[in-house]
């Protein structure tokens, strides 16, 4: 029976629910901010919050320990070069879960986790637009089209009376020919 036990288990065995935790936690130090289950969330917030704390001391020890619960060197090195220092005034919480409602295929209820001190770096990427811009070399070939077209115009005017003839739709040919009905071999010993 369950009574009391703090750990939510996530449906899964200690193993695989470890190597999730662990995949989460360098995605989040990695990228900033995830997207799962609320569940998942509260989870990964128990699992990833004391190894922040463990990484404003940047000693061999405290790497190595973080490294055996994370497992990737890159996601390493971010916590310890470039969220440490941001964090290292904040006694906790460094955290933040906001749901965002319910998934479309089962309904599960979702959340964005972020870390606080990079909730704007992680949003400002998102919100700012592609810019278009044209080179100089487009431009010769959007100008130069119209100049060709015109030249081909009068060389092949077969060509354009075909652009300019309605297409028929797939309805009104097999309505005009009819297909043949296909004979199929009988069963042995059948009628």
């Amino acid at each position: 029976m369950r009574h009391n036990r703090s750990i939510n288990h996530l449906g899964r065995k200690s193993g695989h629910r470890k190597a999730m935790l662990a995949n989460m936690a360098s995605s989040l130090i990695l990228s900033k901010r995830i997207e799962t289950t609320v569940e998942k969330a509260k989870a990964l917030k128990m699992y990833v919050e004391p190894l922040i704390t463990k990484s404003k001391e940047d000693t061999t020890h405290s790497r190595r320990v973080v490294f055996s619960y994370l497992k990737q060197k890159e996601a390493v090195s971010e916590l310890f070069r470039v969220v440490a220092p941001k964090i290292a005034d904040r006694p906790g919480g460094y955290t933040r879960i906001l749901k965002t409602g319910f998934r479309v295929g089962d309904a599960a209820d979702m959340a964005i986790m972020e870390l606080v001190d990079f909730a704007d770096a992680a949003v400002a990427p998102a919100k700012e637009p592609e810019k278009k811009t044209s080179t100089r070399r487009s431009g010769a070939k959007k100008a130069a089209a119209p100049a060709a077209e015109a030249a081909e115009g009068e060389k092949k005017p077969v060509a354009a009376a075909k652009k300019a003839a309605p297409k028929s739709t797939g309805k009104a040919t097999a309505k005009a020919a009819p297909a043949k009905k296909v004979a199929t071999p009988r069963k042995a010993g059948g009628k």
